[in-house]
């Protein structure tokens, strides 16, 4: 029986040797640029406080077409894509704008909701924009639909199998002993002291790390994706989001290519407050990226302090009326837990403390890879047969 745990441990630590060093700077690059990111709204914040806001008005805020004319008569911008209005009358609108010919993306533009003069582009949008498709795509072309998005995906199942084989290993005859699986013998050196701090920081991390992992598979495989939607959406909720995505249209524009008329804003944004009043804190509205005519809007109550935590809204541009709405307070447990994947990816679900202790974990990651490497080249120098003396004959020779 104690020959076939050895086994199996050993063969346990090849699996997890292995993986270690097939992963390991793929592993540290992306939790490194996944705790950069933990902080990204506060710092964002930060930097732009001063174009965000300004004085209020009596007048009221123009509406957003009459703003993105007036936006573009004053200087040259590319395709406005979406707007960020508020219900504060001291917030600026965000404006965001579409890729161009070159797939490039220009940066988004503050601007004043009553006379369109632009405040700035925001500080930080660039680089965190670059951390971002780094952290997710590892910057490989196509982005969301290039190989770096499988490739992520291929290393949080590697560190799945590193955490559970990592567990085993380190299983200790006195499991019931707290001071054993939490404490460091820090008094140690060398080899010792390396696989003291692998085993136990490991143990401390290994709860977070196995949140991000499973969080982080949502993103980068639609099977993932598809069977976790299955199993905690209602079923007609679960039809409806594993069905491929397609131009949505309105009944007037169905069996045309193109509307009669542009696009704007203005008869979604009267629809969404009549329908949602004072009730919502700001809300994102995005034009079609096809040739629908379906305005996307989400939006974000005045309560809420996740960013995943909102309604979402189509509105035909045209008619203004309502194609669908989805409402974060209809959810059951499971579809909100599902709506805030990313929150739970990130720590953010617990607040400020959960963010802090995801970022300090996801900051240890590179620990991992320089002692798992030094503990790998330490059992190597073990395993080699020792040389005899310079000088000294051994036997048969």
């Amino acid at each position: 029986m104690r020959e076939g745990g050895r086994a199996i441990k050993a063969a346990l630590l090849q699996v997890h040797s292995i993986a270690g060093l097939v992963l390991a700077l793929l592993l540290a690059l992306i939790a490194l640029t996944g705790a950069i990111m933990s902080f990204e709204d506060e710092i964002f914040d930060h930097l732009n406080a001063g174009i965000m806001h300004v004085a209020p008005q009596a007048a009221p805020a123009l509406m957003p077409d009459e703003l993105v004319a007036r936006l573009k008569a004053a200087q040259d911008v590319g395709k406005v894509s979406a707007v960020m209005l508020s219900s504060d009358p001291s917030a600026a609108v965000r404006v965001r704008f579409g890729r161009d010919e070159q797939g490039a993306r220009p940066t988004s533009l503050y601007v004043d909701p009553y006379d369109a003069r632009v405040l700035g582009s925001p500080r930080g949008e660039e680089f965190f924009a670059t951390v971002r498709r780094l952290h997710r795509w590892l910057l490989i072309p196509g982005d969301a639909k290039g190989w770096g998005r499988q490739i992520t995906g291929v290393a949080a199942l590697g560190l799945i199998v590193m955490l559970v084989s990592g567990l085993v290993l380190r299983w200790p005859r006195r499991a019931g002993s707290v001071k054993t699986w939490l404490k460091p013998n820090l008094s140690l050196g060398g080899r010792a002291l390396h696989r003291s701090l692998h085993a136990v920081i490991g143990t401390w991390v290994l709860p977070i790390y196995l949140v991000m992992t499973l969080t982080g598979l949502w993103y980068s495989f639609d099977w993932y994706k598809d069977g976790v939607v299955w199993l905690l959406s209602r079923p007609e909720v679960a039809a409806t989001k594993m069905q491929p995505k397609m131009p949505t249209r309105s009944p007037r524009a169905a069996g045309r290519s193109e509307p009669v008329q542009p696009i704007g804003f203005d008869q979604a944004w009267t629809t969404f407050q009549r329908e949602e009043g004072g009730h919502f804190a700001k809300a994102l509205l995005t034009l079609p990226a096809g040739p629908g005519t379906v305005i996307r809007i989400r939006s974000w109550g005045k309560e809420t302090t996740l960013d995943t935590t909102r309604d979402e809204f189509r509105v035909d541009a045209l008619s203004g009326q309502v194609v669908s709405a989805e409402r974060y307070a209809d959810k059951t447990l499971g579809e909100r837990i599902i709506a805030n994947v990313l929150d739970v990816h990130r720590g953010a679900i617990l607040g400020w403390p959960g963010k802090l202790a995801f970022m300090i974990a996801a900051a240890l990651m590179p620990l991992f890879s320089v002692t798992g490497i030094l503990l790998y080249l330490s059992r190597r120098r073990l395993r080699r047969p020792a040389r005899p003396p310079l000088g000294r004959l051994v036997p048969g020779e």
